[in-house]
């Protein structure tokens, strides 16, 4: 198999003791294994560190670390950040799973093309981990425009060449501080589908973005315009409009039942 190089893999965990596991072994199940998975706690209340110890013995890939205090995703995510040293930087959450042929056939797609930034399709599961019948999938290609008015990847099917995109950090914003990262990599590189089902995406648990209804979503997605991006208020409503117009579209378009 072709050497690639090294992918950096961004996790954070805040109690998910329950799942972490079932992610690291996704990982470990990968057909392209030069990668490094960096887990950031973020002062879980529960036991996922003991759940994580018996991989680090035995998986020097693998590094866990944490943060001072209980900061939220983008703290963790912008941490484990800093400390990769991949030529690519992919991203899973710790109740999340990946297909085993993910980083393989994400890489071959990206440079046969020439591509620095991509997202692939996924499926849904419950909690748990049975497959609900739904799979998403989006735009071939996404523009910067494109990511403005939706954001279309699914946090853990994204990869990007971190050569090309260089260090990202984004605004300490407790929601959609994925979509905070997109529109960043998004200034510096287009983003493509790989439209094939790499992933899988835990909808349902509890405090996940899924769980809440329209109006705190309209809530989260006009700070992340206002105080991430800095835009004022007119054009924070707009671009929240133009997210939620387009979210219409995509459960429309690109949701599939199977």
């Amino acid at each position: 198999m072709q050497d690639y190089g090294l992918v950096s893999i961004i996790t954070p965990n805040w109690n998910c003791a329950k799942y972490i596991c079932e992610t690291i072994k996704s990982v470990q199940a990968q057909t392209y294994q030069n990668w490094e998975m960096i887990i950031v706690d973020d002062c879980s209340t529960d036991n996922s560190e003991e759940m994580v110890k018996p991989f680090l013995e035995l998986d020097k890939r693998i590094r866990f670390l944490k943060n001072g205090k209980n900061s939220g995703a983008a703290v963790s995510r912008n941490y484990a950040l800093r400390e990769a040293k991949g030529r690519w930087i992919a991203f899973l959450d710790s109740d999340d799973l990946w297909l085993p042929e993910k980083l393989e056939k994400q890489l071959r797609f990206m440079e046969k093309n020439g591509y620095k930034f991509s997202y692939t399709a996924y499926k849904e599961m419950d909690n748990d981990s049975r497959e609900t019948g739904v799979e998403i999938h989006g735009p071939k290609h996404v523009s910067k425009f494109g990511m403005f008015a939706f954001c279309w990847p699914g946090c853990l099917t994204v990869m990007y060449n971190r050569e090309a995109v260089g260090l990202i950090q984004i605004a300490d914003i407790k929601k959609n501080n994925d979509y905070a990262m997109w529109l960043k990599v998004c200034r510096k590189a287009d983003c493509y589908l790989l439209d094939e089902v790499l992933a899988k995406y835990r909808r349902g648990r509890i405090g996940s973005v899924s769980t809440h209804g329209y109006g705190t979503m309209i809530r989260w997605h006009y700070k992340l315009w206002h105080e991430a991006e800095g835009k004022n208020a007119i054009a924070s409503m707009f671009w929240t409009c133009m997210n939620l117009v387009c979210g219409v579209y995509k459960k429309i378009v690109f949701v599939k039942k199977i």
